[in-house]
């Protein structure tokens, strides 16, 4: 810990016993005040807070800023409506609902971009967090707004609290909140966080131990739902966007496939009624001297791994619906659900595979949510893609992100690929595929 910060016998709790809340918010703007003019973080602020506060300050946020909304409308409720979190609302609203109503407070469930999906309770406390955008569908993530318990909580994957002044933006600082992770509970992964946010009140350390114990009774009732009542019914799930061996996960189990049976999956799950042996050997091979006998053996070897109930023949086809991470972005985007769509795009489809029909699923996949984007011109999303491994020389994504977003490093990155664009013959829009 940096010296000067003050150690508390609880990091995660904002106030300690005896504190008076009072003279602690004053203390606190004080060291806020501190740190927005000359960057070092006096006494007594937590080492969360602190690490927070500099992570906030790297990432270019100000302390007048406020958040924006990224989720709108057909695209907020497409999101939510997918989102894992959706299926514990209910029980986050049985547990949390009448506490948030009757003590003035808000029940707020964010994803793991701090994106908030809802905010509810009490109607006059509703009213004053619309005031700040503390709203379904604004952006609360620490890189957009700061030092804030659920954007917080999703940053360090641990329950937080965070009190008064603590907020790194100044319009928030008259509230408090305390958020924590919630996990899948097959993966691991940060699906989100359940936070709940009101006044000073909830500076006690109740409300921290309150939401852990919500999550943690969240991620209990997914895994008791389990993969069975996923929402698209128990199908099985493809996984194939950024990554060059695609994952099946069916029945409970997870099946690494080979790039070559990634691409026959990937090509069958898009065509249901089936490919005959001729059209899925054109879709598959550059090489037109490659036999049919090669073919058929992929296909033997591919039936082994998943099982004869899983895969068909005469068309080959597989034998249940295969719900795709490709065809999840490509009903967002159809839907216009574009925030949606670049949420669930994980990068180029099998970006090692030369397939043929891959390849052009591949760039038009990339190209209409791409061209979705420059369309939609929302600065995070553009800056998203542009910082993206898959995005780093897309001249287009480029200029159009300086036109809404111009700042230095933007304008730099911008100059650095129109140089090079004009210093030989390169292609106007680079890509890994």
């Amino acid at each position: 810990m940096p010296s000067g910060e003050a150690e508390v016998s609880d990091p995660w709790v904002a106030l300690e016993p005896g504190t008076d809340p009072a003279e602690h918010v004053r203390v606190l703007r004080r060291a806020h005040e501190t740190f927005t003019a000359v960057g070092t973080v006096p006494r007594p602020v937590r080492a969360v807070v602190a690490d927070s506060w500099r992570r906030s300050a790297r990432a270019g946020v100000g302390p007048d800023g406020t958040a924006s909304v990224e989720l709108a409308d057909g695209d907020l409720g497409a999101y939510r409506a997918e989102h894992p979190l959706a299926r514990v609302m209910p029980l986050f609203r049985e547990l949390m609902g009448t506490f948030a109503a009757d003590g003035e407070h808000l029940l707020a469930v964010c994803d793991a971009h701090g994106r908030l999906l809802w905010v509810e309770g009490h109607p006059a406390t509703r009213r004053k967090a619309d005031r700040m955008n503390f709203v379904p569908g604004a952006r609360w993530a620490e890189t957009a707004v700061g030092t804030n318990a659920p954007g917080t909580a999703v940053a360090v994957d641990r329950p937080v609290q965070v009190f008064a002044a603590e907020h790194f933006i100044r319009r928030v600082q008259p509230w408090t909140c305390a958020a924590a992770p919630v996990h899948d509970p097959r993966t691991g992964r940060v699906l989100g966080a359940v936070d709940i946010t009101g006044g000073d009140g909830l500076a006690h350390p109740h409300s921290l131990g309150f939401v852990q114990a919500v999550a943690r009774a969240a991620e209990s009732h997914l895994a008791l739902l389990g993969p069975q009542n996923d929402p698209v019914g128990g199908a099985p799930e493809l996984t194939a966007l950024g990554r060059d061996e695609a994952q099946l996960v069916v029945g409970g189990r997870r099946i690494r496939l080979s790039r070559r049976h990634s691409e026959i999956l990937v090509l069958l799950a898009r065509h249901p009624e089936g490919l005959t042996g001729d059209e899925l050997q054109c879709a598959l091979y550059e090489d037109e001297s490659v036999t049919p006998v090669t073919l058929r053996a992929e296909l033997a070897r591919l039936r082994r791994t998943l099982g004869p109930s899983l895969l068909g023949s005469r068309p080959y086809r597989l034998m249940v619906s295969v719900e795709s991470d490709v065809a999840v972005v490509e009903r967002r985007l159809e839907a216009g659900a574009v925030t949606a769509a670049a949420t669930a795009y994980a990068g180029p489809l099998l970006p090692g595979s030369q397939a043929p029909a891959v390849v052009r699923l591949r760039r038009r996949l990339a190209d209409g949510l791409r061209t979705a984007l420059i369309a939609r011109r929302d600065p995070d999303l553009l800056a998203d893609w542009a910082h993206a491994p898959w995005g780093e020389d897309d001249l287009d994504v480029w200029r159009a992100l300086a036109a809404v977003r111009p700042t230095p490093a933007v304008r730099s990155r911008l100059a650095a690929l129109e140089h090079e664009l004009a210093a030989g013959p390169v292609r106007q829009h680079r890509s890994p595929w």
